[in-house]
């Protein structure tokens, strides 16, 4: 016996795929040559998340908490990893179809350069060779480490389709990848790319956009901003206000001020603001995120939000928009833990 599986994707387009009885959605859509996000397959990471519309599904309980909570769960959520269908299904698939393909791809690239922008942050600049690497502005790719045998996750900084890569990289102490680009990684070195991931994108703008990004959080958005300014320069822009909070720890862990004063500059609708955490800041802004959101960007919730940034800040915002009952028109997040 077998079941029919109508996956919705977010860009609009449909495919139906067969699910054997005791088989997972995300075995059958790759049998299927249909390649949902995952990253774990085991229930961890909750990459593979969708909404089901309709059907009957046995999700067991292989699965932890914070990769699919019960208020989740109740509300429609499942992990594709994890379903075992028991009749046809719907489901929407919250990335778009031409993410999906047969196979995650893997790249040869070089590295070009490394710069120190602060203690707490580096900047990484690769070639990535053959066709320009396509991706959705805000994902990211794994990233090889020479000399290891083990991958770092990091989102783009750079603009989509291009040969050249960047991508901000926090400095972590006694890091893998920090400890490369600090301590031995010169031009030419070869770096595997895989990729690229994710479903933290920028979606089609139909409102106004609130961007908070915490330290390398920022990565991403300067992906984002370069797309909409590229967009906004063929006469295509979205015409709607976007905001960004940029929050960090330390006065000097601001960096990359000079490609959002571009944004500004290319984006008529665009504005930012910086906020810094340490109490002995000379900063004209200090706290959190949290603190400085005016209530005129979030447009009584009929707002698009974008976060970006360690688990304490995501944390913090979602309690800060719960305490406020406010619940924003789309909410878009993806948690960055520094991994050694």
């Amino acid at each position: 016996m077998s079941y029919t599986i109508a996956l919705n994707f977010e860009d609009g387009v449909s495919r139906f795929i067969d699910c054997n009885e005791g088989e997972t959605v995300l075995d059958a859509a790759y049998r299927n040559k249909v390649n949902l996000p995952m990253d774990c397959s085991d229930g961890v990471c909750g990459t593979c998340k969708c909404h089901c519309d309709q059907g009957e599904f046995e999700l067991g309980d292989e699965y932890i908490d914070e990769a699919l909570s019960d208020e989740e769960l109740h509300e429609g959520q499942v992990l594709t990893c994890q379903m075992v269908p028991s009749s046809d299904c719907v489901l929407s698939v919250p990335v778009a179809s031409t993410l999906c393909k047969t196979a995650v791809d893997t790249r040869s690239a070089s590295v070009v350069h490394v710069e120190s922008l602060s203690e707490d942050s580096i900047e990484l600049a690769i070639d990535i060779e053959g066709e320009p690497l396509q991706f959705l502005p805000g994902q990211y790719v794994h990233l090889e480490v020479p000399g290891a045998e083990q991958h770092r996750s990091y989102s783009f900084s750079s603009l989509p389709g291009e040969s050249r890569a960047s991508f901000l990289i926090r400095n972590v102490p006694y890091g893998l990848m920090s400890g490369y680009l600090s301590e031995r990684a010169k031009g030419g070195d070869a770096m595997a790319v895989t990729g690229p991931m994710g479903s933290f994108y920028l979606r089609a703008i139909q409102r106004p956009i609130l961007m908070l990004a915490g330290g390398t959080g920022l990565a991403p958005f300067l992906s984002m901003l370069k797309q909409l300014a590229l967009l906004e320069a063929r006469g295509e822009g979205a015409g709607q206000p976007i905001h960004m909070i940029y929050g960090v720890t330390k006065d000097d862990h601001l960096v990359k001020c000079e490609e959002l004063d571009a944004a500004v500059e290319a984006l008529p609708d665009f504005d930012y603001l910086t906020v810094v955490a340490d109490e002995g800041s000379s900063h004209e802004r200090k706290g959190y995120v949290t603190h400085h959101m005016d209530e005129s960007k979030l447009h009584g919730g009929d707002v698009d939000v974008y976060l970006c940034g360690p688990p304490p800040m995501v944390d913090a915002v979602l309690k800060h928009f719960d305490s406020q009952g406010i619940k924003p028109a789309s909410f878009h997040y993806e948690k960055f833990t520094p991994t050694e």
